[in-house]
Parts: C-alpha cells; structure tokens; sequence
C-alpha cells in the first residue's frame, strides 16, 4: 500500500505465561530501510524479531507486511486465527537468518540454498541449483557448492544461511544476531555480505549487539528494555544525543567491554560519522 511501511507493527503485546516480554511495541519501517534493534539480553529483541515474522504469535496489535496483517484475519469487526496458507502468503517476501545456521548437515552448501526452492516454491530442481549457485556466489562461496557443513566456517555456514535466504527473492530480509554464534574473526565477513544487501537496498531488521555495524550500515536504530522501545532515531542520535539513562548505561557497558573509541566528551565516534 502506497505510503505505508513495509514492515507496521501497531501495539503488540507478547507474554510468555506470566511475563509480558514486549509492551505495546511500535514502530515502522520503510521500504529499503535498514533498521538495527539493540538492547540487552532479555529485553524482547529477538522475540519481537521472531513475531515479525509470525514464528512467534503475538497476542495483542497489529503487524502488516507490505500492507497485509500477519497472523489474523478481519472479518466483520472480529478477529480470527490465520490459516496456516494464509499466514505463508502475507509472509512468502520474508526471509529469516538465524542465530544458529540450521544447515542441513546431510547436503551439500548448494543443495541446502536449492532444496527449499524445490519443496516450498516447486521450482524445477535444475533450475533451483542454478539460483543456488548464484546465491552462494553472492555471499562469496560459489566455490564451496559441494561443500559439507562440516567442511565450512562457521562465518561460511552462516553466509550459506544467508544465501538459502536470498534464494527464496525476499522484499525484507530479518536477521536475529546472526554473528553472536560466530568467533570473533568470522564476524566481518557476515558484516560485509549484509553491508553489500543494505547497499543494494534491501529491507533489513537486524537484531544485533555489534554496534559498529549498527553506527555504520543502519538508517534507524531502536533500544528496547523490558520488552518497551524506550529510544529510536539516526545511529547518530541514539548513541550521541539520545540521553535516556538506561541506554546511557547499557552504552557504557558496552564501550567498556570492547574497548571503543570515544571523544572527550564521551560520544561513540564510529557512531559520529
């Protein structure tokens, strides 16, 4: 729908028995829009993340995707459960990249990216392994398309995840810190093949604690606490301008423990630019 985000959550509320883990969350995203969600663990990221893409249900608002409401259907003034097929058509432009990288370990890298093309899509199988290839050489592994899981990285798996995601031609790619799984000098060349989406103008939600990519690639950054968006803006206004305390706090905790640079005044400088 024109003018509309892309991705429009409207007052949703999640709870897991007693705890309510997000509280009228709301927040747009428009289309070619990088938006980063910090925050500290527990906070509600990835469960919020995870209701975007309906593998949580929410149980009170509003989450559209590209103008369609997600999991719930509206008839006459009264709201019922999605179908199972109703909930895969709003969601068929979303691609998710997780935490672990959920390769199937019994298939090769190429045939991990072709084989959802064949069951979820029926593409012909010639035709999957030849978008397969093409995927796995845009996140720089064409030559590992006979490669085992176990015979890759865990950077490699990952971009492989990443890949099998972009074979499926998504509009809004969501990823739930997909670099926290990895070691430390594996993480740039994930950064880097979801620094070249955000060029080409991909719609991302990335749920991260890397906060230089955060500073650097995002259009909007949010900080949610106790399941509440309590800061959002430019990279530069939340980690420069932006005086909530608890932010503040979970800021400096995080500048502490890796040894960021910042000014005399105490301003993220990879965040200044």
């Amino acid at each position: 729908m024109k003018g509309q985000p892309i991705i429009d959550v409207r007052g949703v509320h999640k709870r897991f028995g007693a705890v309510e883990v997000l509280k009228d969350v709301s927040l747009g995203i428009e289309q070619s829009q990088v938006t980063c969600i910090i925050g500290p663990s527990g906070s509600g990221k990835s469960t919020l993340l995870r209701c975007i893409a309906f593998l949580e249900k929410y149980d009170a608002g509003e989450i559209f995707i590209e103008g369609e409401l997600l999991g719930y259907v509206d008839e006459r003034g009264k709201r019922r459960n999605a179908s199972d097929r109703e909930i895969a058509r709003v969601r068929r432009n979303v691609g998710f990249v997780f935490q672990q990288f959920n390769l199937w370990p019994h298939m090769t890298a190429l045939a991990n990216v072709a084989t959802p093309l064949v069951l979820a899509r029926n593409i012909p199988r010639a035709e999957a392994e030849e978008r397969a290839h093409a995927m796995l050489g845009k996140v720089g592994l064409a030559h590992k398309g006979d490669a085992y899981p176990a015979q890759l990285s865990g950077g490699q798996q990952q971009r492989v995840a990443i890949a099998r995601a972009l074979a499926m031609e998504p509009h809004i790619m969501l990823f739930d810190e997909p670099t926290s799984a990895l070691d430390p000098e594996l993480v740039g060349e994930v950064l880097q093949v979801m620094r070249d989406l955000a060029a080409e103008g991909m719609t991302m939600a990335v749920v991260t604690h890397e906060m230089g990519f955060a500073a650097q690639v995002a259009d909007k950054v949010l900080f949610i606490d106790y399941g509440v968006i309590v800061a959002e803006g430019s990279p530069h206004h939340v980690f420069n301008e932006e005086q909530n305390p608890r932010l503040r706090q979970f800021l400096q905790n995080y500048f502490e423990r890796n040894n960021f640079w910042q000014d005399d005044a105490g301003r993220c400088i990879v965040g200044a630019a």
